[in-house]
C-alpha cells in the first residue's frame, strides 16, 4: 500500500517539474533555486540584526527611565525634609508671634468679627449707594488672616462714625439711578437716613446684588410730597418713610398688579371675568330699557286721554276702545290681561340670565379651585414639596378663582334684585291703571289726566 502511495506521488512531483524542466535545464533550476535561497537567507539576516538593534534601543531606554526614576525619588525625599524643615519653622514662628502679640490677638479677633457682622448688617443699607467702598474695607478686614495695621484700625473707627453721622442726615446728592427703560443716569436723590430714597420717578430701591439705585416700578402713596420737596427746595417738609429699610417698597414690587391677578386665574378665570362682563352690559341694557319704558309711562300718565303705541300703558289703553257696555264687562277684563300678558315678556326680559349667572359665577369659581389644588398637587408629587414657587401658580389659581366668582356673583344678585323689582313695579302699574281704566268706561265718567 505504502509502494503504491510513493509510486503516485512521485509520479503527480514528475507532472508538477515537467513544464520548468522543458523551460530550464538542470543547471538552470538549480541556479535558480540557490539565488532564491540566498536571497530568502539575507532578508532573514537583515530582520535578525533590524531586531537586535531595537533592544539595544530599548534597554538604554530603560536604563535612562529607571535613572530618571531614582532622580525624582531623591528630588521628592529632599522636597519633604524641606517641607517639614519649613513647617517646623512656620509652627516656630506663630508661637513666636502668639507670644509677642499677647492679648493683641483677642482684640484683632474681635474687630476681625465685628467687621464681618457689621458687614452683613449693611448689605442692603442705602449708604451703599452713596459710599460704594465701606464694604470693600469691611469685607477685607474680616477676612484678613494678619493682625490689622493702625491704620486699618483707625479707618474702621472712621467708617462707624461716618455711618452714625449719615443715618441721621436728610440730605440731597447726585447719584446714578437706573430707570425703569433700564437706562443709568445721574440725578439728584433725596436720602432720608438709612429709611428711604428719592429720585426723579419718586421713590427708590436699593439692589444690593447690583449695587445700584433702581426707579420703583410699583410706588406707594405720598410720592407727591417728595417731588415737591425737591423742587422747592424748602428745609421742612413732611416725608413719607419706609420704616423698615426697604422691605416694605421691596413686598410692593413683588405685589401682582390688577392685569397679573387676572391672569392667575387661568383658564377658568377668564371664563368668570367674560361671563361677569356680559352679565353687567345686560343688566346696564336692561336698566337703560325699564328707565325708558319708566319715562313713556309716566309721561303717558300725564295724559291719559290720547294713548300711545311708544310705551306700555298706551298700547293697553289702546286695547279698550270705544267705551263697553256693562254686559262686555269679562270681555274687557280678559282683553286687559291679555295686553298686560303681552307687555310683561318685554319687561322681564333677561332677569333670568341674570340670575343664571349669579348663580353660575360662583360654581365656576370652586371649579377654578379644584382644578388650581390639582395643579398644586401635580406639583408636589413632581418636587417633593421642596420648593413653595412651584406651588404657587395651582394656588394662585385656586384663591383667584374663587374670588373673582364671588365677585360676579354678588353683584349680579343685586342687580337682579334691582331690575326685578323695577320690572314689577311697571307690571303693578299697568294693572293698576288697567284696573282704573275699567271702573272709569263702566262708570262712564270720561278719562282724566
Amino acid at each position: 500500500m505504502m509502494r503504491r502511495f510513493a509510486a503516485a506521488f512521485f509520479l503527480s512531483l514528475l507532472s508538477t517539474l515537467a513544464p520548468a524542466a522543458d523551460a530550464l535545464g538542470p543547471d538552470q533550476l538549480l541556479e535558480r533555486i540557490r539565488s532564491e535561497r540566498a536571497a530568502e537567507v539575507g532578508a532573514m539576516a537583515e530582520r535578525e540584526k533590524a531586531f537586535l538593534a531595537k533592544h539595544s534601543e530599548q534597554a538604554s531606554l530603560l536604563a535612562a527611565a529607571r535613572a530618571e526614576l531614582n532622580a525624582q525619588k531623591a528630588e521628592a525625599e529632599r522636597l519633604k525634609a524641606e517641607f517639614d524643615r519649613q513647617a517646623a519653622q512656620l509652627a516656630e514662628q506663630e508661637k513666636q508671634l502668639t507670644l509677642h502679640v499677647g492679648d493683641f490677638g483677642e482684640l484683632f479677633a474681635v474687630v476681625r468679627q465685628s467687621a464681618g457682622d457689621i458687614a452683613g448688617q449693611w448689605q442692603d443699607s442705602l449708604l451703599n449707594a452713596q459710599y460704594p467702598e465701606r464694604l470693600a474695607r469691611l469685607k477685607a478686614l474680616a477676612k484678613s488672616r494678619v493682625p490689622p495695621s493702625s491704620e486699618d484700625l483707625d479707618g474702621y473707627w472712621m467708617t462707624l462714625l461716618e455711618d452714625l453721622a449719615a443715618s441721621g442726615r436728610v440730605e440731597r446728592v447726585e447719584l446714578p439711578v437706573v430707570g425703569l427703560d433700564g437706562q443709568r443716569k445721574t440725578q439728584p436723590v433725596l436720602r432720608v437716613g438709612t429709611f428711604s430714597s428719592f429720585g426723579e420717578a419718586g421713590f427708590l430701591r436699593y439692589d444690593a446684588e447690583a449695587g445700584e439705585l433702581l426707579a420703583a416700578a410699583n410706588q406707594p402713596s405720598g410720592r407727591g410730597q417728595a417731588t415737591s420737596y425737591l423742587e422747592s427746595g424748602e428745609a421742612l417738609a413732611e416725608l413719607p418713610v419706609d420704616p423698615t429699610r426697604g422691605t416694605l417698597l421691596a413686598q410692593l414690587q413683588r405685589e401682582p398688579d390688577f392685569w397679573t391677578r387676572l391672569q392667575q386665574g387661568g383658564l377658568v378665570g377668564w371664563v368668570i371675568v367674560a361671563l361677569g362682563a356680559f352679565g353687567l352690559c345686560l343688566a346696564a341694557w336692561r336698566m337703560i330699557y325699564l328707565g325708558g319704558v319708566a319715562r313713556s309711562i309716566k309721561a303717558q300718565l300725564q295724559d291719559l286721554g290720547t294713548p300711545r303705541r311708544d310705551n306700555p300703558l298706551g298700547r293697553v289703553i289702546g286695547m279698550l276702545g270705544p267705551q263697553p257696555q256693562l254686559a262686555d264687562l269679562e270681555t274687557l277684563e280678559l282683553k286687559l290681561d291679555e295686553a298686560i300678558l303681552q307687555e310683561t315678556p318685554p319687561l322681564e326680559r333677561g332677569l333670568g340670565l341674570v340670575k343664571l349667572i349669579s348663580a353660575v359665577a360662583p360654581l365656576l369659581g370652586l371649579l377654578g379651585t379644584v382644578t388650581g389644588m390639582i395643579v398644586t398637587f401635580q406639583a408636589i408629587t413632581q418636587s417633593g414639596g421642596g420648593d413653595s414657587r412651584l406651588m404657587a401658580d395651582g394656588i394662585s389659581q385656586a384663591l383667584v378663582t374663587t374670588v373673582q366668582g364671588l365677585v360676579v356673583a354678588i353683584p349680579m344678585l343685586f342687580l337682579h334684585s334691582l331690575l326685578a323689582g323695577r320690572s314689577k313695579a311697571l307690571i303693578q302699574l299697568l294693572e293698576q291703571q288697567s284696573a282704573g281704566l275699567v271702573a272709569l268706561h263702566l262708570s262712564g265718567a270720561p278719562r282724566r289726566d
